[in-house]
């Protein structure tokens, strides 16, 4: 999918309107964040889902995989 997005004046800011399609294709609604990351391409990628968070987890399945057994006996 190409969309062509206009920039406008958006009080002392600039912005841009979402087509319905995008809004639906990245599941997102009014009030929603949404993420904005270089791509290795050079570009950017918009997003509704927080990079970061991804990472954070990563950090959280390695500390549960390696203190899996201290884990269990502190959840009985």
């Amino acid at each position: 999918m190409m969309l062509k997005l206009k920039l406008r004046d958006v009080g002392n800011s600039i912005g841009m309107v979402l087509p319905r399609a995008a809004l639906a294709r990245l599941n997102v609604t009014r009030g929603d964040a949404l993420y904005i990351t270089e791509s290795p391409e050079g570009g950017f990628r918009l997003t509704a889902a927080n990079p970061e968070f991804g990472r954070q987890m990563e950090a959280a399945e390695s500390v549960v995989r390696r203190y899996r057994n201290t884990l269990t006996r502190l959840a009985k």
